[in-house]
């Protein structure tokens, strides 16, 4: 009996990936060397990592638009501290605590209040950016003090050979698999995305899990600031105005997790990941414009959200949700 088989969005979109690898090692030299791989994979190891923290999110049948704008004003906060002689520990601490708060007061909206997550966390991330270019700090850009300079490390070190965020990339993307595939909490956000009525039935906490999905997100996504504080010894704040949450959305849809919640996985951002940062570092080999590259990556992103409604269909439970 023949077997019947059909390729999923993250074999897809992995085989381009492949395919754009070909197409550029033999059209733009100098492209398959070791140093450009490792630049490759180094370039887009933040957009992963906000990656890892959006899929979280997503699988549990959220978004967060405020991931970027909250990364980028607590890491500024926090250079700031450090910039006025505070301990670096004691600095981070802080830093930390004021994203993990307003990542929960993020679910605590979504969660309690009930207000959809596209327009909760979007109304967070411009409330948090006007909030910390008013009262914390007073440049868009917040430079790295000569006292946190061993913060350089994490974004322009190597070990053994290898940049240091490509380890860090992939420490989270393991943690993060871990958790979804053996924490009991991993478990209860998946099942709250693939089905919150049921999830709540058969005994889940479904209001925390979703606090602590918006927690999870503003963790990782701190996380990810001090990294690339650490790679160009500055944040900018007004990444938190720019359109890089959109290059986040298009990494987690690109690679197969469905917006209707409760599919896909971490294997997914990798694939997506994988494919935006080829097609990224081609298109840099290749001087293509910036503003043309936005055109592709929204064209991208809209073929992709396209896909996944067509793959992942919207029900009559995740329209009362309202999520996104």
């Amino acid at each position: 009996m023949p077997v019947s088989w059909r390729l999923s969005q993250e074999q897809i979109v992995f085989g381009l990936a492949l395919l754009l690898c070909l197409i550029f090692a033999v059209a733009l030299p100098g492209f398959l060397t070791t140093d450009n791989i490792l630049n490759l994979v180094r370039s887009v190891s933040i957009l992963g990592i906000l990656g890892v923290a959006m899929g979280l999110v997503v699988i549990g049948r959220g978004i967060d638009l405020s991931l970027v704008a909250l990364m980028a004003v607590s890491v500024a906060w926090t250079l700031s501290l450090i910039a006025t002689g505070m301990p670096i520990v004691q600095a981070l601490a802080i830093g930390l605590a004021f994203s993990l708060v307003i990542g929960a007061v993020n679910g605590w909206i979504v969660a309690y209040v009930e207000v959809p997550a596209i327009f909760a966390t979007l109304a967070m991330g411009t409330a948090v950016y006007g909030f910390g270019r008013y009262y914390l700090f007073d440049l868009d850009v917040v430079y790295m003090p000569e006292t946190a300079r061993a913060l350089l490390w994490l974004g322009q070190g190597t070990l053994f050979g290898v940049p240091v965020p490509i380890f860090l990339f992939a420490g989270i993307c393991i943690g993060s698999y871990l958790f979804l595939r053996y924490a009991r909490t991993g478990r209860y956000l998946r099942a709250v995305g693939d089905n919150y009525l049921a999830a709540r039935i058969t005994g889940v906490p479904t209001r925390p899990v979703v606090v602590m999905q918006y927690v999870l997100s503003s963790l990782i996504g701190y996380m990810a600031g001090i990294i690339t504080a650490g790679s160009v010894a500055s944040m900018n704040t007004r990444l938190a105005i720019s359109t890089y949450v959109y290059d986040v959305i298009l990494v987690v849809v690109l690679g197969g997790i469905g917006l209707s919640g409760g599919k896909g996985g971490i294997r997914n951002v990798i694939v997506g990941t994988l494919l935006i940062g080829v097609l990224l570092n081609g298109m840099t080999i290749m001087d293509i414009q910036y503003t043309v590259q936005n055109v592709i990556k929204g064209v991208i992103l809209l073929t992709a959200i396209v896909i996944d409604t067509i793959l992942n269909p919207r029900d009559e439970q995740t329209a009362q949700q309202g999520d996104i």
